[in-house]
């Protein structure tokens, strides 16, 4: 498994540095053509929420993209959070691997 002590960029700031800003959306724009509540879009800007199956299908249309990469910021993000976390670490690395019973 590839660990990275470099944090990915997040949900977040993909949405806000590579979509929103080039674009000149606002929140309230992008919640609108998103057909969601501005609380929404600012709990996905500020990192208090995550990118779901239905939020990855709603951005991929309203930018053009694949849900796929919507999807793909969030794994990320939550894979490092995880190997980075003590606690969820070495909850992680208490599993074993199964192996077949003897025939």
């Amino acid at each position: 498994m590839l660990i990275t002590k470099r944090k990915p960029a997040s949900v977040g700031e993909i949405l806000i540095e590579e979509f929103m800003e080039p674009m000149g959306l606002t929140q309230a724009a992008l919640a609108e053509a998103m057909g969601v509540q501005r609380k929404h879009v600012n709990e996905l800007c500020n990192e208090r929420r995550a990118i779901t199956a239905d939020t990855a299908l709603i951005l991929a249309r309203v930018f053009g993209n694949s849900a796929d990469f919507w999807l793909n910021v969030q794994r990320r993000n939550d894979l490092w959070e995880a190997l980075h976390s003590p606690k969820r670490r070495r909850r992680i690395e208490r599993a074993r691997p199964v192996r077949p019973a003897a025939a």
